[in-house]
């Protein structure tokens, strides 16, 4: 059987490699390395100034990876000094996930991409959270990315639930988070302060945010839970990669 394709957003980001000093569309490895643990085919999307939504016709789920801030616009606010936008990234995400969420393509957002859901689906942002938690516990701070670590406590009935049970532990690297979900609904929370952790479509197949990084844990099956939704509704419309994989 086909593996399910999911997409993966990308970074935009200067980066230097080889022989090369240029603007690249770059990822880090471990979400190629999770979904393919996970039985799923990834592929990359770099963003689109038109969105390039016909992208989603080939694929089975769509992953949007975590980076920089949402521009605060995008929900009506002037930003903040600490933020940090992509503005190819918003053009290119909010697009994809909007379809996503109306076509009930599976869908997970890491950190910044469960941010996208939210604004995506009429919500807003705490710009940063320091001045609104009144502590600095979700990030670190120093020159190279380090996790901070809290538990968050989820929701009865919720796929959240189903996969972590009701606590765990994870990972934190972000000082903004969801002040209200839009259409979406809060399924986790960080435990000493309250701070809405998972998100998720009460009426979509799959469609689920998380403010942690679970491609850098260890457990997959946040992954799982993408690919199998991905495999269902490949099943159900038939894969339309079937004769490229027999010849």
């Amino acid at each position: 059987m086909t593996r399910p394709l999911i997409g993966i957003t990308t970074y935009v980001e200067s980066a230097r490699y080889s022989v090369h000093d240029c603007v690249a569309a770059v990822l880090p490895w471990a979400y190629v390395d999770q979904v393919s643990r996970a039985g799923g085919r990834p592929v990359l999307i770099p963003p689109m100034p038109d969105g390039g939504v016909e992208v989603l016709d080939g694929l089975d789920g769509l992953i949007v990876a975590g980076g920089a801030d949402v521009e605060p616009a995008r929900y009506g606010e002037t930003p903040h000094p600490t933020v940090y936008t992509s503005p190819q990234r918003d053009a290119g995400e909010l697009p994809l996930v909007r379809i996503a969420l109306k076509t009930g393509l599976p869908l997970l957002g890491v950190c910044r991409g469960m941010q996208v859901m939210a604004v995506a689906s009429g919500g807003r942002l705490h710009q940063h959270l320091p001045e609104v938690v009144g502590h600095g516990g979700h990030s670190t701070v120093g020159p190279v990315k380090v996790y901070a670590e809290h538990d968050v406590h989820f929701a009865t009935g919720s796929r959240c639930r189903e996969i972590y049970g009701a606590e765990a532990l994870v990972n934190s690297y972000h000082h903004q988070g969801v002040k209200d979900p839009g259409r979406m609904l809060p399924t986790a929370w960080c435990t000493t302060d309250n701070l809405i952790e998972a998100i998720e479509h009460p009426d979509h197949p799959f469609a689920v945010g998380v403010q942690w990084h679970p491609e850098d844990m260890a457990a997959n099956g946040l992954f799982q839970a993408l690919v199998g939704a991905a495999a269902q509704l490949r099943g159900a419309r038939g894969s339309k990669t079937e004769f490229f994989a027999t010849v």
